[in-house]
């Protein structure tokens, strides 16, 4: 599973760790967690059952990311070796042998046109590092939040968000090229309706009316597609403006 918290504190005081003890997944990536290791209680460092892995960056109070995980990875590395990007802790990747999970927290463009410009500088790079792994033969899981809903069936508004950054063309153009490179969109594999989103608006009351966009997503690489047994959104679980997607693998 994978969900944007929206700060891994706040969650905790909705009843994160509840849903989490409950839903019980094998792997639970998160992202925008906005805290470093060493601020959070230890009930969130030390879950039982699990072991945990945080990336933050120098800025304390913003972006973020954790995997927690039962089944033991035989490595976790953070970033993805290029400064600029490493230092604001948006990627966690997890060697599980048969695959590599990429936990990814993609920077958000609406800031200012040089943010835009970062986020689609990221977006190749991340791209670029990915397919310099699946040239050497591995299989690649990546979710996270992407900040980008793909289609126009992935927001409830897609006209009037046009000219918005998450809905840009240029944005939706890496999205098209994630896929032309042999990534799947795992929920539209089992789901071509509209209406399922995972981030809604908090200020305008969008969830209750379900006004809103899927930008969280989990792809695989094409090896994988035999692997994918279901794929899902929980829009009922609240505590964040996002709510967790997941995705079922099994060999």
């Amino acid at each position: 599973m994978s969900w944007n918290v929206n700060g891994l504190r706040a969650a905790h005081a909705k009843g994160f760790l509840d849903w989490f003890l409950e839903a019980r997944p094998d792997v639970l990536c998160l992202q925008e967690t906005r805290a470093h290791e060493d601020q959070l209680p230890r009930e969130l460092r030390e879950v039982e059952g699990y072991r945990a892995w945080f990336s933050a960056p120098r800025r304390r109070g913003y972006s973020g990311v954790a995997i927690y995980s039962r089944p033991e990875p035989l490595a976790v590395r953070g970033g993805m070796g290029e400064p600029r990007f490493d230092e604001e802790g948006r990627l966690l990747a997890a060697d599980y042998g048969d695959f590599l999970l990429f936990n990814v927290y993609f920077p958000n463009g609406k800031q200012s046109r040089e943010r835009l410009a970062y986020k689609l500088d990221f977006y190749e790079a991340f791209l670029d590092h990915v397919e310099a792994l699946r040239a050497r033969g591995r299989s690649i899981v990546v979710c996270g939040d992407f900040n980008t809903a793909h289609k126009e069936i992935d927001l409830a508004r897609p006209k009037e968000n046009s000219g918005v950054s998450g809905f840009l063309p240029e944005e939706r153009a890496w999205m098209d090229r994630l896929v032309e490179r042999g990534y799947l969109d795992t929920f539209r594999l089992f789901n071509r309706e509209p209406g399922h989103y995972t981030w809604w608006d908090q200020k305008s009351g969008a969830r209750d009316r379900n006004v809103g966009w899927r930008i969280d997503y989990f792809f695989v690489s094409r090896d994988l597609r035999e692997a994918v047994r279901e794929a899902f959104i929980l829009p009922e679980v609240r505590g964040s403006d996002h709510c967790p997607v997941g995705v079922v693998l099994e060999w």
